[in-house]
Order: C-alpha cells, then structure tokens, then sequence
C-alpha cells in the first residue's frame, strides 16, 4: 500500500476530478440546453440537479463512512460519477439528464465528504489554512479546466462525456491501492445529544453556523458562473468560444490566491480572511456590471473575482475545522457540503429568473446582492476563537 503523502495525491486527484466533471457539465448541460431552445428558467432549475443529489445523499453519509471507512465511500462515490457521465450520451431528454445529474451530484458528494473529512481530520491545526488551501486549489484546477471541454461540442456532442468519463475512470482505479481508513470521533467529549446523527448536525449548526455561509456563497458563485453566465453572455452577444475560455478564469485565477489566502488565515484568523475576500469580490463584481460588454473587462472580473472569492470554499472548511471538535467533523463536513448545494441551487435558481425578469440589468447585480447579504451574516457574528482551535 502507498505511503501518506502519496495517499494524499491521491485523495486531491480525486477533488480535481471531481471539480473537473462539476466544471464541465455546468457550461457544457446549458450551453447545449439553450441552443435546443430551452428557456433560462428551465435551464436554471436543471442545474440545481447536481446539489439536489447533494442534499439528498448528506443525511445518509455520516453513518456509512464509520462503518465502512473512507476508501469504499470514495470508491462508491467516484463509480456513481464515471458511469452517470458514460450514460450523458445515450439519451438526449430533459429528465434523463436530471437523474443524471443526481447522481452525479451523489456521487461527488459522496468523494468530497470522505475525502474532506479524511483531509481535515489529519491536519494539524497551525497549519490547517495551508493543508485545506491545496484542497480548494485543486478542485479549483478541475474547475477550470472542465468548461474547456464544451468546445469538443465542435466535434461532437458525446465526446466531452467521453473524454470526461475516460479521465475519472482513470482516478478511480488508483484508489485501489490506498489501505482503508475509519475516521476517529473518540475525543472523548461526546454528550448525549452528539450520539444521534440529527444532534450532531444540530450541535454543529450551533457551533460553526458562520463557518458555513462561505461554502454557501461560493455554492452561489460556482453555479451561476458556470451555468447562467453562459445563457447570459450568449444574450448580450458574445461568442461561444469566448464563454468557454473566459469562465476558466475564475478558477485559474484562484489557483495564484488559494495557499497565500490559507496561510494569511492561519495568522490573522479565518473571519477576517473572509469578510476582507468578500468584500473585495463585490467591487470586483460592480465594475464588471458597468463594463461587461467589453471582451477584456470579463476577463478581468472573471479573474479578480477568483483570485478573492475563489477560496471561500476553503476558508469556509478550514473555519468550521477551527470551531469544531473532532467528534463533529464528519457533521461538520456533510453540512459544508450542504450548504455547498444550497448556494448552488440559490445562485443558478435566482440568476435565471433574474435575466428573465430584467433582461436589460447585467446578471452580475444578483452575484453582488447575494454575496452583500452573507458578508452582513459573517460580520454579525461576534468574535470567537477563530484561528487554531485545538481539537
């Protein structure tokens, strides 16, 4: 069996590819959807697939990964993703993609909170910030390269579902040579009510509530960004292609920020890290509004944008690992998960009733809007022990 570091590259290959095939099938799914003339609503409602999976896998998640360790939940979870995007092709139906998309979204989810867990669980806390940082790094580079492989539709409509299904196969099959884990809560502080699953959420919900409305906006960025700019950008006039190669940018632009950002968050403290990173986006995101008819302009607020926002998933996991103890960590990490697909399902739900209510008003007013009212929520919380705490 690998060693630890070598078990660790391969657990982050798998959150690249799984950022990857979320990358992809945003863009790829909407692009496809609204050339056959489907409406943005309907359009935006579809997206919500992927995190409606998501929300119905979480509450069965944590029971499984104590009983069966981390590696067969993984292996599950990365099975579901390969053979739902192997079946994309097959059938061309409104329906049949959605329970695709479920799965999908099953499937990932069941990756992230294994690997999540494993990941923060063996961290030390002096250095968590930096260790998570290249988690959010490498979902970042899949994410970023997935929308790439909407211009394979060029050459035809199955084979970025090919190459897409190819790739996480690949992944898959070196986690065959990881020995299995099972994850510790024996910190000796569990209560009564921490024994039942819905009190461990509860309990978590109490304790690190802030620490989760960072997965939730970065929920609402990744979805709109990948799946209702597209729509969007086609409306006021810009090219494919260029849709394809400016939402990258997101993404690769973060791939500079994510351990600088998690290493300053292990000095000065996550809350601060994020209100900073939040309120930078939102300026970001204002000049891009007044200016998102010039080429360059879009690229630029695409990549200021995910040089700040593009870590707030990150921070988000690095800031619930400081507030919560290890008995909570699986809860704490199945519920960053949902609060994940909650802004995922926000963001592309609000965004396509948006540009149809106010076809005339840039998309980029809802982003600012949404992400104004989860920076008053982190503000308002008042000052903990937010950096290191020990567990």
């Amino acid at each position: 069996m690998v060693s630890s570091k070598v078990r660790f590259g391969i657990l982050i290959s798998f959150v690249t590819i799984s950022g990857f095939s979320q990358g992809m099938l945003l863009p790829l799914l909407a692009i496809i959807l609204e050339q056959n003339g489907v409406s943005s609503l309907v359009n935006g409602l579809h997206a919500t697939g992927l995190y409606i999976g998501v929300l119905l896998a979480s509450p069965f998640m944590e029971k499984p990964l104590q009983k069966l360790g981390y590696k067969p939940i993984i292996l599950i979870g990365g099975f579901l993703v390969v053979a739902s995007l192997a079946f994309f092709p097959i059938w061309q139906a409104l329906w049949f993609w959605f329970i695709l998309r479920l799965l999908v979204g099953i499937g990932d989810h069941m990756l992230h909170f294994a690997t999540q867990t494993w990941i923060t669980s063996t961290a030390p806390p002096e250095r968590r910030g930096r260790i998570i940082a290249y988690y959010g790094l490498f979902f970042s580079l899949g994410f970023s390269l997935g929308p790439t492989m909407t211009r394979l539709l060029t050459i035809h409509e199955s084979l970025p579902f090919i190459v897409a299904a190819t790739l996480c196969f690949i992944v898959w099959s070196l986690m065959f040579f990881v020995r299995n884990e099972f994850v510790n809560t024996n910190d000796g502080i569990e209560t009564v009510e921490m024994k039942s699953s819905i009190g461990r959420f509860i309990k978590t919900g109490k304790i690190a509530w802030v620490a989760l409305l960072a997965p939730f906006a970065y929920g609402i960025l990744e979805a709109s960004l990948h799946g209702i700019f597209p729509i969007y950008g086609l409306r006021i006039g810009h090219d494919v292609n260029l849709i394809s190669l400016v939402i990258p940018f997101f993404s690769l632009a973060s791939l500079i920020t994510q351990i600088p950002l998690g290493i300053a968050s292990d000095k000065i403290g996550r809350k601060r890290m994020l209100l900073l990173v939040i309120t930078c986006g939102i300026l970001i995101f204002f000049i891009g509004a007044l200016l998102e008819d010039s080429v360059v302009w879009i690229f630029v607020t695409f990549a200021g944008a995910g040089m700040f926002l593009g870590s707030l998933y990150s921070l988000g996991v690095s800031y619930m690992a400081d507030l919560l103890p290890k008995a909570l960590l699986p809860a704490g990490n199945i519920m960053c998960g949902i609060a994940f697909s909650l802004g995922s399902i926000t963001g592309p739900f609000l965004g396509g009733k948006f540009i149809e209510l106010f076809p005339n008003t840039s998309f980029f007013y809802v982003i600012i809007a949404l992400l104004l009212i989860v920076m008053l929520a982190i503000a308002s919380k008042k000052e903990t022990v937010d950096v290191m705490r020990a567990s």
